[in-house]
């Protein structure tokens, strides 16, 4: 977990990459299976055919999510693409069903799921839709954790309702939903018949203690969506694993539930696939990384205790988030994460820019000495960002800046 510089120096990546390199950098099992498949066949293509790696890749994906409720694959190449995807499919879903009015989909606030058009639409984050003339008019969005927020759009337009799309942990905030949410989501889809999808790209292999978060929920969801650690970051990969129930709907319309995409499948992304899930079985990194979040929990407990500017921490599993406060117990301004990033590179860690403050997600597979020392340079940075702030002139500086 460690990123070389041209400079000589060394940062821990408290990161993983863009929370995708699940297993750390430098995996060669992967790179050579990578490799292999490239002598083997440098090029094929799932539109219109198949070929025997993603035929391969798509049985151990259904088999690791759970074959007994899961029937089938769709490959694509990023989170975003996936989620336009996802869109599509409930809305075909429905029409197969004579139900072409149900064409609505329904996401968090707060959430992120890409920013290709259709995704954009779907974030729940106000990130420029309106500058780029993203078309939101069949998308609607609630509040996490919040039951009467969904029960009433369910209640009001619940026959328009293609789709709920969720984050089982919102990626930008770190924010895990409640089992009480959940269940009253399961609840509403028994009753008003939209699909439930679970957004795991960044929740998925192990990530949050599980293969997959929402093998944790009561049932489980019509689509679940899979990227940044399906090949451990090393290629444009992502997957929607489609129930048997929506699968047979298809199969039943003789319809072809399929996307388009030159780069989507290929063998080295097959090959990449495959291989992430072998190593992530002989690293026993699920159980690795379960234990290595209990050892973080002890870190971010003792660190919320004994600094006056650690104001809390929130998510669960390898997927956690620093609340910093100011000397006088106000959460950090939003103007001022990124000097605060800043401040903890120049202390020796990566971290992501979070809500009021940063997000760690470090790898599965993380020593103990190197998640301590991490946790060590996260301190040094906040306490060197906090005077910075108080030395003469900084502190008008930050103010007046722009996010």
């Amino acid at each position: 977990m460690r990123i070389r510089f041209s400079d000589g120096r060394e940062l821990l990546d408290g990161d993983s990459g863009l929370w995708n390199a699940n297993l750390g950098h430098g995996n060669t099992v992967i790179a050579d299976a990578i490799a292999q498949a490239l002598h083997e066949a440098s090029y094929l293509s799932i539109f219109r055919y198949e070929h025997t790696w993603a035929r391969r890749a798509a049985d151990a994906l259904v088999d690791l999510a759970g074959a007994d409720h899961y029937g089938r694959v769709i490959f694509s190449t990023s989170g975003g693409s996936a989620n336009d995807l996802v869109m599509k499919t409930a809305r075909h879903y429905h029409a197969l069903r004579g139900d072409d009015t149900r064409n609505v989909i329904v996401g968090l606030r707060g959430s992120y799921h890409g920013l290709t058009y259709g995704s954009f639409s779907l974030t729940g984050e106000n990130l420029g839709q309106r500058l780029y003339g993203v078309d939101g008019r069949l998308v609607r969005h609630v509040h996490p954790n919040d039951p009467a927020s969904v029960t009433d759009l369910m209640e009001r337009h619940g026959e328009r309702i293609a789709a709920v799309v969720v984050e089982p942990v919102l990626g930008s905030g770190a924010v895990p939903l409640e089992d009480d949410y959940v269940d009253t989501l399961l609840r509403l889809r028994d009753e008003h018949g939209f699909l439930l999808v679970a957004d795991e790209v960044a929740t998925g292999f192990g990530r949050t203690g599980d293969m997959f978060a929402s093998q944790r929920w009561t049932a489980r969801p019509d689509l679940l969506v899979t990227s940044k650690g399906l090949t451990n970051g090393t290629c444009a990969a992502s997957a929607v694993i489609v129930s048997r129930g929506v699968a047979d709907a298809f199969q039943r319309a003789d319809a072809m539930l399929t996307h388009g995409e030159t780069q989507a499948g290929t063998p080295a992304t097959c090959a990449a696939i495959l291989a992430t899930i072998d190593e992530m079985r002989r690293l026993d990194a699920v159980a690795r990384g379960r234990r290595l979040a209990e050892r973080l929990d002890d870190e971010l407990t003792a660190l919320v205790a004994g600094h006056a500017l650690i104001g809390s921490t929130t998510g669960i599993g390898l997927f956690r988030s620093i609340r910093v406060v100011t000397p006088s117990g106000e959460p950090l301004p939003q103007h001022q994460v990124m000097d605060l990033v800043a401040r903890i590179r120049e202390a020796g860690a990566i971290v992501h820019p979070g809500i009021n403050g940063v997000q760690l997600l470090p790898p599965l597979i993380c020593g103990d000495e190197d998640l301590a020392e991490l946790v060590r340079r996260v301190r040094t940075g906040i306490e060197a960002h906090a005077a910075g702030v108080a030395a003469p002139g900084r502190a008008a500086r930050l103010a007046g800046a722009r996010p």
